[in-house]
């Protein structure tokens, strides 16, 4: 990555903006659109947003945390930055693909880098049967929803909803239920991340369930299909002291 053209990208915070501005004025840079390696300010939102927004193009990200929650983010310094980009460790990940029929029979598709999630629609618990690699593995779930996530997504809504925190080199996909009902002690599972995952909304005139791939949703569900999408690249830098794997264990015992 020697000579590679950087460009610099900030959410709206302040401490963001304002670490943007003092970068620029060091470093020479040039639009995001042309750069090859972009650094990101902010939280593990703007992180997460601008992996999204390049999905297709062959872009590495180094981002510095300059938000609330940086789980993503190398530490921020305007300190050698050139050297950091050049012996950063590089970590490929890669989203997941949901595939959606609807009750009418439309079918739509859309790719989650956080998580594919199903949410009841209405006041009524939502029925759901799920089939992994064509073995059915639950007849029936009542919850208010369950989420696949990836390991970039496990530290977001997947861990607010009480599921397991992954490492980014886990291979392992977490699936969670939300407010489980029945079985009420199920607590989800890890799945291999080629796993193809089919989630089926039962009972749906009386139980109508949405999908969501990140924020694309899509309402009046009869089925969900989820593989991850190897075929995508997003790929994130590290700095070689980024004990991200400690960062996970820290995570899990905190309180």
């Amino acid at each position: 990555m020697i000579n590679s053209k950087i460009a610099f990208l900030a959410s709206s915070g302040k401490q963001a903006i304002a670490a943007k501005n003092a970068l620029e004025k060091i470093y020479d840079s040039t639009s995001v659109n042309d750069a090859d390696v972009i650094i990101v300010l902010g939280g593990d939102g703007i992180m997460l947003h601008t992996l999204r927004q390049y999905i297709n193009r062959p872009v590495k990200v180094f981002g510095m945390n300059r938000g609330t929650i940086g789980f993503l983010m190398n530490e921020f310094s305007k300190d050698d930055l050139l050297d950091r980009i050049n012996s950063a460790t590089l970590v490929t990940l890669h989203p997941l693909r949901m595939k959606v029929e609807k009750n009418n029979g439309d079918i739509e598709e859309a790719l989650a880098i956080n998580e594919v999630s199903l949410l009841r629609q209405t006041s009524q618990t939502a029925k759901i049967k799920i089939t992994i690699d064509d073995t059915v593995r639950m007849k029936e779930l009542l919850c208010d929803g369950i989420l696949v996530s990836t390991p970039a997504g496990s530290t977001a809504y997947n861990l607010s909803a009480h599921g397991p925190i992954i490492p980014l080199g886990a291979g392992v996909l977490a699936m969670t239920p939300i407010s489980a009902f029945r079985p009420r002690r199920w607590r989800g599972a890890l799945l291999e991340h080629g796993a193809t995952i089919k989630i089926e909304a039962l009972d749906t005139k009386k139980r109508p369930v949405s999908a969501s791939a990140d924020a694309t949703e899509v309402r009046d569900i009869k089925s969900v299909i989820i593989n991850e999408d190897r075929t995508i690249d997003l790929n994130i830098l590290y700095d070689p002291d980024h004990n991200l794997d400690e960062r996970v264990l820290k995570e899990q015992f905190s309180p």
